[in-house]
């Protein structure tokens, strides 16, 4: 009976030098023939032909060893030794022609099984992302119905100021109006009791032994006597005053919502910070970094540093440590106190000596603050601190005002297609004017309201 194992030995045996290492280079790959992983490269280093007919018949078993070993001789070009192993025995040909349903339906079996593992791995990390997303809704939610509950008591509060402004104005032209009515009442009552007055006088006077006294004795009534013909209390215009109210309010709730509409869309990019630290192997040998990589000021000494090809040598630049190259990232700097400064993203490429001209042709989307304006923008204020966020698949760069929660500019349909750096540019001294750092700040979610 012929023993199989020794009749792949015997072929092996027929394998020059560089034939069986070819022979065992191909036993190394993964699928080989279909279904059949690869023996790993260490177990094999080593081998001579034994060990390796050893070695693969316990990686395929005897059936498997055989069809394994004749796909590679044909691989090798031995067709000669194919033809040869195939033709050794009955037992060898039967185990070709039989075992070929069993060896079938055996790798079908494995081929199932491997399937039916991925489908089950590949649903259960399906499940897993699924509850991140709904645990990210949940946490999404609950901030947003805080917020809101939030920026709703805000606006009843400015609301009902508003409503009391009105009460008191309204109160007010009442009181006045009061006030007048009271007064000419009081002066009607005193010409009312002058005038009841006169009325005695009268009756006295015109007593028969008193006539001809009469024009002597008689107060004129001309001096108590007022025509109220025209007087009239006309009712003040209170609706003037709510209208009036009514128009700030409206003001005051649109810029409110304005408000509200700028933070939650800074909120929404500032969930995708990331952790940024400086590479000071691209610093300008003038850059100071500190220790944990989170600040850069200019020096006035040149550090003796290598001219590497990734270091900046006459621009005051330098990258962040990690780059991007898909998804979606955000990091915020203040620049508070400074008079120069840059920031932004560039390609991975970008020419580093020499004269630089920051363009996005060039590969900078940056925006910069130069004679107290920011260039490329048409923001008027200078913000303390800025916040850069990158949407790689939507290929847009955007810097926001921080503290007012404002977009200060953007630049969309960006070339992307490498990897991006974070830049910073702290500029120049300038005689010490411009002395402070760029902070990297940890990103802190506020409160929309």
């Amino acid at each position: 009976m012929v023993n199989l194992k020794e009749e792949l030995w015997k072929t092996l045996q027929d394998l020059e030098g560089d034939d069986f290492k070819r022979f065992k280079w191909f036993l190394k790959q993964d699928d080989v023939l279909e279904g059949f992983s690869g023996i790993p490269a260490a177990r094999l280093e080593k081998a001579d032909r034994q060990d390796t007919v050893d070695l693969m018949v316990q990686q395929y078993q005897q059936q498997g060893a055989l069809r394994v070993t004749l796909k590679v001789l044909e691989k090798i070009s031995k067709n000669d030794l194919v033809q040869s192993l195939q033709n050794s025995s009955s037992r060898l040909k039967d185990l070709k022609n039989h075992d070929s349903v069993p060896l079938k339906s055996d790798y079908e079996r494995k081929k199932f099984e491997t399937k039916v593992k991925l489908m089950i791995e590949q649903r259960q990390m399906k499940i897993e992302e699924i509850r991140r997303s709904a645990e990210l809704s949940r946490r999404s939610a609950h901030m947003h119905i805080a917020d809101s509950e939030r920026f709703f008591a805000a606006l009843l509060q400015s609301v009902k100021r508003f409503l009391d402004n009105v009460v008191g104005e309204i109160n007010d032209k009442q009181k006045t109006t009061q006030k007048e009515a009271d007064e000419f009442i009081q002066q009607l009552q005193q010409e009312i009791s002058e005038l009841s007055k006169r009325k005695d006088e009268v009756e006295q006077l015109l007593r028969p032994e008193d006539h001809l006294d009469f024009f002597k004795g008689f107060s004129s009534l001309s001096a108590i006597t007022k025509n109220w013909t025209d007087v009239t209390i006309p009712p003040p215009s209170y609706g003037t005053g709510v209208g009036v109210a009514l128009n700030q309010l409206q003001e005051k709730l649109s810029t409110e919502k304005e408000k509200f509409i700028g933070k939650a869309k800074l909120h929404r990019v500032q969930q995708f910070s990331k952790d940024i630290t400086l590479d000071p192997d691209t610093a300008n040998p003038y850059l100071i970094l500190s220790g944990d990589g989170k600040q850069v000021h200019c020096g006035d000494v040149k550090q003796n540093l290598p001219d590497d090809p990734e270091r900046f040598n006459t621009a005051a630049n330098v990258l962040g440590k990690h780059g991007f190259s898909s998804g979606r990232f955000y990091y915020e700097v203040q620049v508070m106190g400074k008079t120069s400064w840059g920031l932004g993203v560039v390609k991975e490429s970008i020419d580093r000596k020499g004269s630089i001209r920051a363009s996005p042709e060039n590969g900078y989307w940056t925006i910069c603050l130069r004679d107290g304006k920011i260039q490329q923008t048409s923001a008027e204020s200078q913000p303390k601190k800025v916040g850069v966020f990158v949407d790689y698949e939507k290929r847009s760069v955007s810097f926001y005002d921080v503290d007012a929660a404002e977009l200060i500019h953007c630049f969309n349909d960006c070339s992307f297609t490498e990897k991006l750096h974070p830049f910073f540019s702290p500029g120049r001294r300038y005689g010490g004017k411009n002395s402070l750092p760029l902070i990297i700040s940890p990103v802190s979610y506020t409160h929309l309201i």
